[in-house]
């Protein structure tokens, strides 16, 4: 059911021997020819002051890739971290979301390493109407509070005209958390020109579990289907993947166990309510596919394989969570449905010391 067919790059430090150049965190569109346009993260290190968004396409099924662009620049852009992603729209274009923080020094770390908090940052959003060859904006974003969140996902398009917007609530630098840790989606009714309105989709704080990037699918039959990475705050390592559904689009029902170790993952839409679930495993090594069929509401796994096992990688609970989070060797996932029937998967690694973007190229048949 599952099949890896070829694997290649999309980024590499061309030249690591002569400058620090590391990759994460990619997300991609596919365009109506079967064209590739893939964004991720550049810089020096991965909280390093240069930290920026960068665009490659390529026109061959990913055989090749353009070099790295840089997305948008401003005034201040010396003292500026930003991060964006990805996604395509029914009207044919393509809308980038994500956060910008300008630093008070050069030195400012993104987590407070005692309290494993973050600063809120604004979101910015941009639109191209040409394949990303030009953009409008960036446009800043006004949310119903100020987070921070987590850049963790693109727009999700609903059938109904909404745009979603998965995201997990951080704590705040001073270790508070006034608005709870949870994994929720913001949403816009105009697309993207307001967003007033929230949806809690996965709340643990309870069990003193935090939720870190979220993955949000709507199935054929209209429903909402979420999974999170749970993150034990107490002990510093991660529970089984859960998930949940909403059956109106605006509500979730409880999380319930997906079965699946798994830390970061991502999910795919197959049709029929077949879903595939890219993850990180966390207790065997590497990146993982698993095939799934929502049953009513009940997540059946029918198949599961590696995909791709450089490295283990996983939060140990050893050292302070903001240290390990840093440490990590691959993660962010992303799989996407060319137009050939396979799956097209990009998601950042570290190989050789050098932390680059990779891609798979997936059969998945249900």
């Amino acid at each position: 059911m599952i099949e890896l067919l070829e694997s290649g790059l999309v980024y590499r430090n061309p030249k690591p021997h002569r400058r620090s150049i590391h990759a994460w965190h990619p997300t991609l569109v596919v365009g109506e020819q079967g064209n590739l346009l893939a964004a991720f993260d550049l810089a020096e290190a991965v909280e390093s002051d240069d930290y920026r968004t960068y665009l490659s396409r390529s026109d061959d099924n990913g055989q090749t890739w353009s070099s790295p662009a840089r997305f948008f620049a401003d005034e201040n852009d010396r003292l500026q971290r930003h991060s964006v992603r990805l996604s395509r729209m029914s009207d044919g274009s393509v809308i980038a979301m994500g956060s910008r923080r300008y630093l008070e020094s050069d030195d400012e770390d993104v987590f407070n390493r005692e309290t494993f908090g973050t600063k809120p940052a604004e979101w910015i959003l941009l639109r191209s109407r040409d394949e990303g060859q030009s953009w409008e904006g960036p446009k800043v974003a006004q949310f119903p509070f100020s987070g921070p969140f987590e850049v963790c996902h693109a727009i999700v398009e609903l059938t109904d005209g909404r745009w979603l917007l998965p995201t997990s609530i951080l704590r705040q630098w001073d270790g508070s958390t006034p608005h709870g840790l949870k994994a929720i989606a913001l949403v816009s009714a105009d697309q993207g020109q307001t967003w007033t309105e929230f949806i809690d989709v996965l709340d643990a704080s309870a069990q003193g579990w935090i939720h870190f990037e979220s993955s949000l699918v709507q199935l054929p039959d209209g429903r909402l289907l979420s999974v999170s990475w749970a993150f034990d705050d107490k002990t510093g390592t991660s529970r089984p993947l859960p998930y949940a559904i909403s059956n109106d689009g605006k509500t979730y029902g409880p999380a319930q166990p997906t079965g699946l170790n798994g830390e970061t993952s991502k999910l795919l839409s197959l049709g029929d309510n077949y879903v595939f679930c890219v993850y990180r495993r966390y207790d065997q090594p590497g990146l993982w596919g698993n095939l799934a069929r929502i049953e009513g509401d009940q997540w059946v796994n029918l198949e599961e394989a590696p995909l791709w096992q450089g490295t283990e990688s996983r939060m140990f609970g050893q050292q302070a969570s903001a240290d390990e989070l840093s440490a990590l060797a691959f993660g962010f996932p992303q799989p996407h449905l060319l137009p050939d029937g396979n799956v097209m998967i990009v998601f950042w690694c570290r190989e050789d010391c050098v932390h680059n973007i990779r891609w798979l190229r997936v059969t998945v048949q249900p």
